[in-house]
């Protein structure tokens, strides 16, 4: 038995030598580098712009009531009308959200360090439609004598609810996730919608009242450009925008 301890303890010994040490930084997995920002060539660089029209009978608008709230009325002069479908005399169409859908895969661009800014004034969201990227900072401000609730809607990215008095200082949010649209609402003025469209890039615009959106500063490729409108549905269009050239596209959108 004495002779038979110390044979095991030096089998043990042995054993114990016969695999090299690990190397605890190859345990270790290795962290996914960061994709450098994609910065556009400008001697390359090209651009998308276009008309958003409508092409059916224009709406009947609808009066809102804001007599439950005096300072809205005051804000206010003669009838108020909702105003989720804002046409031009041409028939345009204000407030579309146009962006690329499709054909920037493999890219990342670097965060704006400005800030977007969302106004809460004449009781109105102001203004009623826009982008950011994910990342980009969001100034919340109330021009209002009344308080007013900021209510995002959120559903990849968090949802939140913020009351915000007059005279207030300014509220900062950031969308960290890429979500198409998120709709906003005030708790307090049922009559108050706003919508928010963050995406992991640059390439977004929203149209004017004469109906127009320019895409600037794109890389030279083939894409498809989404249209979203938030009472005229949706519409995808395939374009290729040429080296250091300009691609036009127009959409035209129907009644339901």
């Amino acid at each position: 038995m004495k002779i038979l301890l110390p044979l095991l303890c030096a089998i043990s010994l042995l054993s114990g030598c016969s695999h090299a040490p690990s190397d605890a930084k190859s345990a270790q997995p290795s962290a996914t580098p960061k994709q450098p920002d994609f910065h556009v060539d400008p001697t390359t660089a090209g651009s998308i712009s276009g008309t958003v029209h409508w092409t059916g009978p224009r709406p009947v608008r609808v009066p809102i009531d804001m007599s439950g709230d005096p300072a809205c009325v005051g804000a206010n002069k003669g009838k108020v009308y909702e105003d989720s479908v804002v046409l031009g005399k041409q028939n345009t169409v204000a407030n579309a959200f146009l962006y690329i859908k499709s054909g920037l895969e493999g890219k990342t661009f670097a965060v704006p360090s400005t800030a977007v800014t969302i106004d809460q004034r004449g009781c109105w969201f102001h203004p009623r439609v826009f982008g950011v990227q994910a990342g980009q900072e969001v100034d919340i401000v109330n021009s209002d004598p009344v308080t007013h609730s900021i209510h995002p809607m959120a559903h990849v990215n968090r949802e939140w609810n913020h009351s915000q008095g007059p005279g207030d200082p300014p509220m900062h949010r950031r969308f960290l996730k890429p979500e198409i649209m998120i709709p906003v609402k005030c708790n307090i003025h049922s009559w108050m919608h706003a919508y928010i469209g963050v995406l992991d890039h640059p390439y977004f615009a929203v149209s004017s009242p004469d109906g127009t959106f320019s895409i600037p500063n794109l890389p030279p490729g083939t894409y498809t450009v989404a249209l979203w409108h938030e009472k005229l549905g949706t519409q995808e269009q395939q374009i290729t925008v040429p080296t250091h050239g300009h691609a036009s596209l127009d959409f035209e959108l129907k009644p339901k």
